[in-house]
């Protein structure tokens, strides 16, 4: 799979080239937060296969809590461009991508968290955790 995305004011810039290690929806606190209170819906591409392409993106990583995982957003607009997480991964977020209609969510993760506003379409799995 090959697909290209970047930030609203197109100061960053990215491209994958690589198969999803997962596609779905996260429902946790943490993505609440960051999204302003939808699930966050990423596409997991191992880190090897993403690459800025223009710009770069600033940082933010929670010096709190063991294995944090690494925010990337446009230092320009604030676009949340995705989450660098412990172990090579990348959630690249689908509404950063030029083609966000590629993606469809095979999973719901921390529905533990969900909000009564939040859609899960029918027929994805959803787990209260991240399933083992």
């Amino acid at each position: 799979m090959i697909f290209e995305g970047g930030c609203y004011c197109g100061d960053v810039r990215y491209r994958v080239e690589g198969e999803p290690v997962l596609e779905g929806q996260c429902h946790c606190r943490q993505c609440q937060y960051i999204t302003g209170g939808e699930p966050n819906t990423f596409i997991a591409v191992p880190s090897s296969s993403f690459a800025y392409t223009k710009g770069n993106p600033a940082s933010f990583t929670r010096s709190d809590v063991p294995n944090a995982v690494t925010r990337r957003f446009c230092p320009n607009c604030g676009t949340a461009i995705g989450t660098e997480i412990p172990g090579g991964l990348m959630a690249v977020k689908v509404g950063t991508m030029d083609e966000p209609a590629r993606f469809a969510p095979k999973v719901a993760i921390f529905t533990v968290d969900k909000q009564a506003f939040h859609m899960i379409p029918e027929g994805v799995p959803s787990f209260e955790r991240m399933p083992g």
